[in-house]
């Protein structure tokens, strides 16, 4: 024990001694020290090199498609970067709305009257400073659908805005009904799965210019409803391309993904209660036909849509309307050019559930698939600020879609 004590005594003195006279400068400055962070940098760098920094995995439904996206859209060949310091998909999903900048976009409000008396906020920017397209009957316009509860004044929406004016094209925002601050009048809103109102106001965009060329995109659930509509409209559509970012294709795997005990934490509760803020604002309108106490107690988004979304749009039960919301049951049917951008770990659309057996067998798909960038991040860059990857796919295949029409013309092969 004697020994014991003295070899402890005699170690302990030794460590102080190297202390006192070798790392006097602190961690950084000493040699040790400097040598444990160099080389957990190295570490770290090839980590991210090898195994997050990664080339998309492109899916295409036809070669002509496949083809056409290579020449003129680089970025789908490209290796993309996600921010080395938060490439993780809750991060990403999280962060986002904070790191990125928000243009500054001076929206015209229009509010369009639905045939049930309703009414839809289109937020519009005109670009009459456009150099490129300066005819305003043959100006492209560009069609942005924001996700679940979001607006026209979302990041991701007004970088969107930014790249389509950068580009002389005019935009217009499909505000759902009732979450962009314009009075509710009947007791309505929206879903995935209901394309009626979508419709009305492509529509209405086409009998606006006739002779301007129309593409859309659509985030998450606008995303959704796109891909929804195009399915059940076939080639009636005045929509000469569509692209997808973040979309549920299957609202049963979505739902149970957003359902494990984290994501339920950070992302089902947020927002299962943005949801319920939207319906207690329009509490007089709905009052009378649902049980709205019954509505707010709601702890998740499918008890969300159990109790208020399924009833509201006449469904049997909830697993009904899940079923009809999902696009991966209408691919098929989709007859004009529509790119895809999935994140594989994004969690509000699980990599197992990414549809990509059915885009291989529709020419007029194709679906491109990051390693990482969750939903709707994507983050890349030191700092990531300005511009991030999915803003890059949008300006590209917006340009291509609007300057190359005649390439997209007939994909069948």
């Amino acid at each position: 024990m004697i020994s014991l004590e003295l070899n402890f005594n005699v170690l302990t003195r030794d460590l102080s001694h190297y202390l006192e006279n070798q790392v006097k400068v602190g961690l950084f400055g000493s040699g040790v020290g400097l040598s444990l962070v160099l080389g957990f940098s190295a570490a770290y760098a090839c980590y991210y090199l090898i195994s997050v920094a990664k080339k998309p995995k492109l899916v295409a439904g036809g070669e002509k498609f496949y083809r056409f996206l290579k020449e003129q859209c680089p970025v789908v060949s490209e290796t993309y970067y996600p921010t080395f310091w938060c490439w993780e998909s809750r991060v990403q999903t999280l962060l986002r709305p904070f790191v990125t900048a928000k243009p500054g976009v001076i929206y015209r409000n229009e509010l369009l009257k639905a045939p049930d008396g309703g009414q839809i906020s289109l937020d519009w920017v005109d670009n009459d400073e456009s150099a490129s397209y300066q005819d305003t009957s043959t100006r492209p316009t560009v069609l942005l659908l924001p996700g679940l509860t979001g607006t026209s004044r979302e990041s991701y929406i007004l970088h969107m805005v930014q790249q389509s004016c950068d580009l002389g094209y005019r935009c217009v925002v499909f505000n759902n009904r009732g979450v962009s601050g314009e009075k509710l009048l009947t007791p309505r809103t929206y879903c995935a799965a209901n394309t009626e109102d979508l419709e009305m106001v492509i529509d209405h965009l086409h009998r606006l210019n006739e002779n301007a060329p129309i593409m859309a995109a659509g985030v998450s659930m606008g995303g959704m409803m796109l891909a929804n509509y195009l399915g059940r409209k076939g080639r009636e559509t005045c929509l000469k391309g569509v692209v997808v970012f973040s979309a549920g294709w299957d609202v049963f795997e979505c739902s149970a993904s957003l359902e494990k005990p984290l994501d339920r934490f950070l992302f089902n509760s947020y927002l299962t209660s943005c949801l319920q803020a939207s319906v207690d604002r329009h509490r007089p309108v709905f009052e009378k036909l649902y049980d709205v106490d019954h509505v707010m107690r709601a702890k998740t988004i499918r008890e969300f849509d159990e109790r208020f979304t399924s009833v509201m749009f006449g469904y049997p039960t909830n697993d009904d309307y899940y079923r009809d919301a999902s696009p991966i049951h209408r691919l098929k049917s989709v007859q004009v050019p529509m790119l895809c951008l999935n994140a594989a770990d994004d969690v509000f659309s699980p990599n197992h559930a990414i549809p990509v057996e059915a885009v291989k067998q529709n020419p007029n798909l194709a679906l491109l698939i990051t390693c990482h960038g969750g939903h709707i991040g994507f983050l890349e860059g030191l700092w990531p600020r300005q511009s991030t990857y999915m803003d890059r796919v949008f300006r590209q295949f917006a340009k291509a879609v609007v300057e190359h029409d005649g390439n997209l013309s007939d994909l069948q092969p």
